[in-house]
């Protein structure tokens, strides 16, 4: 009995052999099969081409080549484009209040008239009523001053500096022959930036008659005790 047993395990054993044997040439021989029908059809695609191999390598290379090169320019317009929004955002935000701000001067500057229409020297003689009035209204022109400056709209420099066309306007000259020419002598209308902006020149009063700017500059650089020539 044990005899028929062992028999019958070794015959069964014997026929799973022969089964797997079986499905590993059948895989071999579909390899071979696909191998062969990819060679084949690379083949066929030359010969309808007209092209070898390296030829085809090549031109595919350069395909290659050509789209990769087509990628890194999307890729880099993308970013310009994506940096250009960014800040037109940001330019957006900055100066969005830049009208407003804009109406907003032109009451700070019938404040300023009002100080100005009562001199100094009639403001000891008033009574306190009238003092606390222009006290009052001087507190409304720094508190407006001080507004502005927190959304970044400051006052340009203009007495006493250089005359700059994009930051200054000329509405007169003053003849002074003991200031330099092109000096902002007087001040009209006080001038405001926004960012980096002009948001509204200066007008002011330039000197005439006097030395050039780059002659003053050097005199006053001069050793002391030299007299210049």
């Amino acid at each position: 009995m044990e005899s028929e047993n062992n028999t019958a395990t070794a015959e069964q054993a014997a026929m799973q052999d022969a089964r797997e044997r079986s499905a590993q040439a059948a895989a071999a021989e579909a390899g071979s099969s696909e191998e062969s029908q990819r060679d084949e059809g690379i083949e066929q695609f030359g010969a309808g081409t007209g092209e070898s191999p390296a030829a085809q390598i090549e031109r595919l290379e350069a395909e290659k080549s050509d789209l990769t090169d087509r990628l890194l320019r999307l890729a880099a317009d993308m970013d310009n484009l994506r940096r250009r929004t960014e800040r037109d955002v940001a330019d957006a935000r900055k100066y969005a209040v830049a009208k407003f701000a804009g109406d907003m001067l032109v009451v700070g500057d019938n404040l300023r008239r009002a100080l100005d229409a009562y001199p100094a020297e009639k403001r000891e003689g008033a009574d306190e009523v009238v003092k606390a009035f222009i006290e009052g209204v001087e507190m409304t022109g720094r508190e407006m001053d001080r507004l502005l400056e927190r959304n970044g709209i400051m006052r340009i420099a203009a007495k006493g500096e250089r005359f700059d066309p994009h930051r200054h306007q000329a509405m007169f000259e003053v003849p002074n022959p003991d200031v330099p020419a092109g000096t902002v002598v007087q001040v009209v209308q006080e001038g405001y930036t926004i960012g980096e902006r002009v948001l509204r020149a200066a007008m002011v009063g330039v000197s005439t008659g006097g030395p050039k700017p780059e002659a003053a500059a050097s005199q006053g650089t001069g050793a002391p005790g030299q007299s210049s020539a």
